[in-house]
C-alpha cells in the first residue's frame, strides 16, 4: 500500500509543474486587461499604466511567473483583484460548498445507476433495460445546467415544491456551527433539524442536476460489466453448484464487475467538479466553480490560477484514492504497481 502511495505521488509532482506552467500561460494569454478593467469605466492611459505598475503587470512573463512560483512555494496563491481577500482563503471557504454538491450529486447518481445497470444486466430485453438505455442516454445527451433550468422551471416556478435557487440558505435559515463545511451534515451535528431541512432542501435541484449527468456512464459501465461478468466460467460454475441467484449475482459478478465501475466512478467524479461550475451558476451556489467564473469574466488572474491548480490537486488525490481502493477490492493491482 505505501509503495503504491510513493509511487503516485512521485509520478504526481510532474503533473502539477505542468498544471501551473500551462495555467500560468494560458491565464495571461487570455484577451483583456486587468488593469484597464479595475480602472473604471473611463480610464485614462496613465491611470492603467499605474495601475498595471502596481499589480506588477508591467514586468516581462519569466519574471511575472518567477514571482508566481515562489508564491506558491510559500504557501501563497495571490490575493483576489475583485474582492481583495487571499485566493487560498477565499478557495478553502468555498470548497466545501462545492464538494457537498458534487458528492451529493454522486450519490443521488451511485444509489440510481448501479441497481439500474445490475437489473438491466440480469434481465437484458426488458423494460428495465430499455429504460437503462434511455436514461443512460439522456443523461449523456443533455447537460447538466440546462437540466438544472428545467427543474427550477417545474419545481419552483410551476409546482411551487422547491425553495428559491439562491444559494445554500434561504433567507429565514441561519448558518450552522462550522464543522465540517458542509451544512446539511453541521446542521445534524448540531441537532438542528430545521437547518438541515433547509439545507437539504436548497441541495436537492443541484444535486439531482449533476445527478442525472453522472448516472448515464455508470449505468452503462454497471450493465455491460455484469453482462461480461454473467457470462464468464465461474459465474457458470457457480449456477450449477445450486447457489442461489441472488448469490451469484451479488457474491460473485457484481463483485468482479464493481473494478471497472469504480475507474468510471473516478472519472465521473472529475468530470462533475467542472460540470458543477456552470450549475452552481444556475442555483447561485457559492462554490469555488461560481468563483472561477466570476473571476475569469473580470480577468482576475489569481482566482482563476488557483481554481485550475486546486482541481489538478483534487484529481491527483482522487486517483491516489482510486488506486487505494484497487488494491483492496483486487490485491493483483497492488502487486502489479
Amino acid at each position: 500500500m505505501l509503495r503504491i502511495i510513493v509511487s503516485r505521488l512521485g509520478t504526481a509532482i510532474p503533473s502539477v509543474i505542468g498544471v501551473v506552467i500551462v495555467t500560468f500561460l494560458i491565464t495571461h494569454a487570455l484577451p483583456g486587461d486587468p488593469a484597464a478593467y479595475f480602472a473604471g469605466p473611463n480610464p485614462t492611459l496613465e491611470s492603467i499604466a499605474e495601475i498595471r505598475q502596481q499589480l506588477g503587470l508591467d514586468r516581462s512573463w519569466p519574471l511575472q511567473f518567477t514571482s508566481y512560483v515562489s508564491d506558491l512555494v510559500h504557501g501563497h496563491l495571490g490575493s483576489s483583484l475583485s474582492t481583495g481577500q487571499p485566493v487560498l482563503q477565499e478557495l478553502l471557504s468555498r470548497l466545501p460548498a462545492s464538494m457537498e454538491l458534487t458528492l451529493a450529486g454522486l450519490t443521488i447518481a451511485l444509489a440510481i445507476a448501479i441497481p439500474l445497470g445490475v437489473m438491466a444486466a440480469t434481465r437484458p430485453g426488458s423494460w428495465i433495460d430499455h429504460l437503462c438505455r434511455i436514461l443512460s442516454t439522456t443523461g449523456v445527451s443533455v447537460p447538466p445546467f440546462f437540466t438544472g433550468l428545467l427543474l427550477i422551471y417545474i419545481f419552483y416556478y410551476l409546482l411551487g415544491w422547491a425553495p428559491a435557487p439562491f444559494g445554500r440558505l434561504d433567507i429565514y435559515a441561519s448558518t450552522p456551527p462550522t464543522i465540517t463545511g458542509f451544512y446539511t451534515i453541521d446542521a445534524l451535528l448540531a441537532g438542528d433539524g430545521e437547518t438541515f431541512r433547509a439545507a437539504l432542501g436548497q441541495l436537492v435541484l443541484p444535486a439531482f442536476s449533476l445527478g442525472v449527468f453522472s448516472l448515464a456512464p455508470l449505468a452503462r459501465m454497471t450493465r455491460a460489466s455484469m453482462l461480461a461478468a454473467l457470462s464468464s466460467d465461474f459465474v457458470r460454475t457457480a449456477k450449477a453448484n445450486g447457489l442461489s441467484s441472488r448469490t451469484v449475482v451479488m457474491k460473485y459478478a457484481l463483485r468482479n464487475a464493481i473494478l471497472p465501475v469504480v475507474t468510471t466512478l473516478g472519472m465521473v467524479f472529475s468530470f462533475l467538479l467542472g460540470a458543477n461550475v456552470l450549475v452552481e451558476k444556475v442555483f447561485a451556489w457559492p462554490g469555488i466553480g461560481s468563483y472561477a467564473i466570476d473571476a475569469l469574466i473580470a480577468s482576475d488572474y489569481a482566482p482563476v490560477q488557483g481554481f485550475v491548480l486546486c482541481m489538478a490537486i483534487l484529481y491527483i488525490a482522487l486517483n491516489l484514492v482510486l488506486d487505494i481502493i484497487y488494491s483492496v477490492l483486487d490485491p493483483r493491482f497492488g502487486l502489479a504497481a
